[in-house]
């Protein structure tokens, strides 16, 4: 076929243009300037895109046209393929239609630890010869590429609960017909899309709802929404993973034996497998969260007959994904670390990884300094301000980039990051608000010791402050 996608530089949809010309059709689209990864990505492949809306570029007229969620109803290209009467599909309808028929769906679900999870699950199933097909929204370290179309049974997918088109309003993990669901948590988030938590979790009861009778889900079991959804509408077993059996509920399916040892080079813990006995598995990833996010893959594999000690083998060499926790380098004495983190729960786990990993506290000594960017209509809500505050608790000091959609959410529901940074102060932590990226670039250049820990959190490009502050300490070398 030839297939055009619109916004084809999408975390999503660049992959799947990637899988479907690897599938023998022919892959063009276009986009606004793109970046890494994503134009590396396409370029590897030898997909050139337009840049820049053009009706003429759907000439000739394609097979299909696939629109990206970020494609609003007037742009021109989608005016154009609608007054056409082209074929045209959403990136998870596509997915689901070239992809996952005839396939057994691993879909990982859930506000936070998705791409990890995803990656990790695509990483271990390859290491342990199960050929898998996946699509990962981020980079994993270690794979060659966040896709592939595998020929063994599984398909590993990211579950991603926003909308999935302008014509296609619903979720995109509805499109994926999961035979194994990992929930990894439910807590509101995308308040664009819904309003109030129970609009989410009706839409992760849907999900959980299309399980088959004969099929999985593997639940957070320290998550009580998530237990609750899943007992309620999933049709199939359920199984609960955890580091921690919440306070009066019922013993967790898959738990550590002992605690979590955190490690320079990771964690580790044991578990007690039915057939293979007590297992020591090994992290090269710190924090708590990934502990449960390893859990939750072991469970998994293990149900898929996959060998014990090639799933332990294969967590212990696992290396994580870009901007997750990401190690871009020290130069000066001080290390840069790149993250994702934009939601108050995923601020406080990141930071409280980070200070496991390199040994840094909120007082004196080495010091983790958090520069964070409210990106997305979510992260730059008011209602989030004390939840931000008892975040980053864990950084000895914090320097915040203006809201990114002040505009759009107007002075009553944008964050007051001044009253913020009032309340950081209040409980010791150095804070700031800054006036832009340059000025919180500036900031933290002043603010940086040797032995200081800088890491940049933001869901979108945050100007490439990261890679800046990294040029400018290795200048400062």
């Amino acid at each position: 076929m030839d297939i055009y996608l619109i916004a084809i530089g999408g975390t999503g949809t660049a992959p799947l243009a990637c899988l479907l010309q690897e599938q023998g059709h022919r892959v063009r689209g276009a986009d606004g300037p793109l970046y890494p990864p994503m134009s590396t990505l396409l370029e590897a492949a030898g997909i050139r895109p337009h840049v820049g809306w053009d009706p003429a570029h759907l000439d000739p007229a394609p097979d299909l046209v696939i629109v990206g969620n970020a494609v609003p109803r007037d742009n021109p290209e989608a005016v154009e393929a609608e007054r056409r009467g082209l074929p045209r599909l959403s990136m998870p309808e596509a997915l689901a239609r070239f992809f996952l028929a005839g396939r057994r769906p691993l879909v990982v679900a859930g506000t936070h630890g998705k791409t990890t999870t995803t990656a990790l699950a695509a990483w271990v199933w390859s290491r342990c010869g199960a050929d898998p097909g996946y699509l990962v929204g981020g980079v994993p370290l270690g794979l060659p590429g966040s896709f592939r179309a595998g020929a063994g049974e599984r398909f590993i997918v990211e579950g991603d609960e926003y909308n999935a088109a302008y014509f296609d309003r619903g979720p995109k993990f509805l499109h994926y017909r999961p035979e194994t669901l990992i929930l990894t948590s439910v807590e509101h988030d995308h308040a664009d899309l819904y309003p109030d938590p129970g609009s989410l979790h009706a839409a992760y009861r849907e999900l959980l709802a299309r399980l088959p009778a004969d099929g999985l889900a593997i639940v957070c079991g320290g998550d009580r929404d998530a237990v609750r959804l899943a007992r309620e509408a999933a049709r199939c077993r359920v199984l609960t993973y955890g580091l921690d059996p919440p306070a009066g509920g019922p013993a967790l399916d898959l738990a550590p034996l002992g605690p979590v040892e955190e490690t320079a080079g990771g964690s580790r813990f044991r578990l007690a497998d039915p057939e293979a006995g007590e297992i020591e598995v090994r992290l090269a990833l710190a924090g708590r969260h990934n502990a449960e996010n390893a859990l939750a893959v072991w469970a998994a594999a293990r149900a898929d007959g996959l060998p014990a000690a090639a799933v332990a083998a294969a967590l212990a060499s696992f290396q994580g994904v870009k901007r997750r926790q990401e190690e871009l380098g020290t130069a000066a004495g001080v290390t840069v670390v790149d993250d994702f983190a934009h939601h108050p729960t995923a601020v406080r786990r990141t930071l409280e990884a980070l200070a496991g990993r390199y040994g840094v506290r909120g007082g004196g000594g080495r010091r983790l300094v958090a520069c964070f960017e409210p990106r997305s209509l979510t992260a730059g809500r008011a209602h989030l301000a004390a939840a931000y505050a008892e975040a980053f608790a864990a950084a000895g000091a914090v320097l915040l980039a203006p809201v990114f959609h002040a505009r759009r959410l107007g002075p009553d529901l944008a964050l007051d990051l001044e009253g913020l940074v009032a309340d950081l102060r209040g409980r010791g932590v150095d804070a700031r608000a800054c006036d832009s990226t340059g000025d919180l670039l500036a900031r933290a250049l002043d603010l940086a010791r040797p032995g200081d820990v800088l890491v940049t959190m933001s869901s979108g490009s945050f100007d490439g402050l990261p890679h800046r502050l990294l040029e400018a300490l290795q200048a400062r070398r």
